[in-house]
């Protein structure tokens, strides 16, 4: 077994899936220096280049409001700003803004502009721009939870160089949101295939299937980048990237696993070990038989032994999860949901005896091929459920098909993928599973989830509403939506002569700390 998983390891590599996040402060260095990254010895060098070796293609709009790959999200961080933004602590700062502060009622949030900010068009920020990004967002994003926000402003306004966001009722994670606003000018129409932001690098060039180029933006208004300009390399074919790590010519590889870490081994690159703040599961169509028997994804729940899944993929790394929250969403987190289905095959056999399936059954599990993550996990759940009776056949595809079909046409019976969040807002999680959610690709329908996720929009008490999202969340543990598995890995790999990758507690891959050192 343990040689079948580490011959899928070297087959192909992840970055992963639409809905995927990567990394949290806890991270630590598997051989170099510090564990945030910064140089324990060396000088700092500004400028050079940096070339890093990515696994998807950002397949889909480069438009801020249109992403739908996490993938895309986390390289374009770099280029696009909210009025806040996420920092690798979890906290929201000044971006756009200069400040922000919120009236006692929760209802009204000011934002003064920051002095000179320019969009990498050479154009100065002005308030309209921020209206218009505010009015275009919440007309055309495609990410729900987003949406849902917005949809509770009454108006965007501004006086003199200040913008005021009037709410019709308070929300305790509208921040979160606001920094999912990305500023854009508002007589630019380029953005899905040129973007203009007013982030650290500024967009230079895209080849689909190839790379994405970015530089330094010069007049940024902060501290800027150290780097003069940064290639994202897209590396499909996972024998390629480790081909490109062994002859050093990349500077910077992510999303790697243990094994391909422990091929390239010491020497020209360090390790920085992260988390990549997902809910990777074993993901099951509610509405497809038999996953719209309850009994039967609880018995898939019992016969899935998740130590043993981490141990043979990761040699043990991972954090467990028992629901869709992962453990960055600290108050919302509740790890006591980790063992609600301790791995028990007679269990299993006795549910799925119960749901009128004595002798099993068959099924297909879809998986994105160039996930390797993914792709290992469902090659160990295929074992461990044929312990039971099921005969589970792995069926995978290319990113773009499970894209389209599996995610967007809810066309599979189970999937091995990992879903992420676009802010540190529970709803960012959780919303996706109430029955109208247009993402709610599980087909998942239970009117007391729907009850207890409309509960905690509607309140303006952040303990109870945390403690309506904690029974939501215990609910899709207690009705078995799917199988939960995992907050994976995430391990990065750096030439040993640069410094300063952080990992967030979102998927973003931060690039303007990064330096080389000498």
């Amino acid at each position: 077994m343990k040689k079948r998983i580490f011959a899928l390891f070297l087959s192909a590599l992840l970055l992963v899936t639409v809905l995927c996040a990567c990394g949290d402060e806890s991270q630590s260095e598997v051989g170099g220096t510090g564990s945030d990254g910064t140089s324990t010895s060396g000088e700092a060098v500004t400028g050079g280049e940096l070339v890093v070796g990515i696994s998807q293609d950002l397949g889909d709009s480069l438009d801020p409001y249109q992403m739908t790959a996490a993938g895309t999200r986390e390289v374009l961080f770099n280029v696009y700003e909210g009025l806040v933004k996420p920092t690798s602590t979890g906290e929201y700062v000044p971006a756009v803004a200069s400040d922000s502060t919120v009236s006692e009622d929760g209802l009204t949030y000011t934002f003064p502009l920051r002095e000179g900010v320019l969009f990498h068009n050479g154009e100065e920020v002005t308030t309209d721009d921020v209206i218009y990004s505010f009015e275009t967002c919440a007309e055309t994003t495609v990410d729900t939870a987003l949406a849902a926000a917005l949809s509770a402003v009454e108006s965007v306004t501004a006086d003199g160089n200040t913008i005021t966001v009037t709410l019709s009722e308070a929300n305790p994670d509208f921040l979160s949101y606001v920094g999912m606003v990305y500023i854009v000018p508002d007589d630019y129409t380029d953005q899905a295939t040129a973007p203009v932001g007013t982030g650290p690098f500024r967009f230079v060039s895209r080849s689909v299937q190839q790379n994405l180029v970015m530089e330094k933006f010069a007049d940024y208004w902060g501290e800027g980048a150290s780097l003069d300009k940064v290639t994202f390399q897209i590396f499909e074919d996972s024998n390629a990237l480790m081909s490109a790590l062994s002859a050093e010519s990349v500077d910077m590889a992510v999303h790697l696993t243990i094994d391909q870490v422990n091929t390239i081994g010491e020497g020209t690159y360090k390790t920085l070990e992260g988390t990549m703040n997902l809910v990777q599961a074993l993901y099951l169509n509610n509405n497809v038989e038999p996953f719209n028997n309850e009994q039967v994804r609880q018995a898939l729940c019992y016969a899935i032994d998740v130590d043993e899944i981490m141990e043979l993929t990761a040699e043990g790394h991972g954090t467990k999860v028992g629901t869709s929250i992962y453990p960055a969403f600290t108050k919302y987190y509740d790890e006591s949901l980790n063992d609600a289905y301790p791995y028990d095959t007679e269990k299993a056999k006795e549910l799925l005896a119960q749901a009128g399936y004595p002798d099993g059954f068959s099924m297909t599990i879809t998986v994105p091929s160039n996930y390797t993550p993914h792709m290992n996990v469902a090659e160990v759940i295929v074992e461990q459920l044929s312990r039971v009776g099921i005969t589970a056949t792995i069926n995978p595809v290319e990113w773009e098909t499970w894209l389209s079909e599996t995610y967007m046409g809810r066309d599979f019976e189970s999937t091995v993928v990992g879903f992420d969040a676009s802010n540190l807002s529970a709803g960012a999680l959780l919303n996706r599973w109430v029955s109208t959610d247009g993402n709610n690709m599980i087909n998942y329908n239970n009117p007391e989830y729907d009850s207890l996720m409309a509960q905690a929009a509607a309140t303006t008490d952040d303990a109870q509403q945390t403690d309506l999202y904690k029974q939501a969340a215990a609910l899709l543990s207690e009705t078995a939506a799917n199988v939960y598995i995992q907050d994976l890995p995430d391990f990065v790999l750096l030439k040993s002569n640069l410094e300063g990758y952080q990992f967030y507690p979102l998927y973003v891959m931060d690039l303007s700390t990064v330096h080389y050192v000498q």
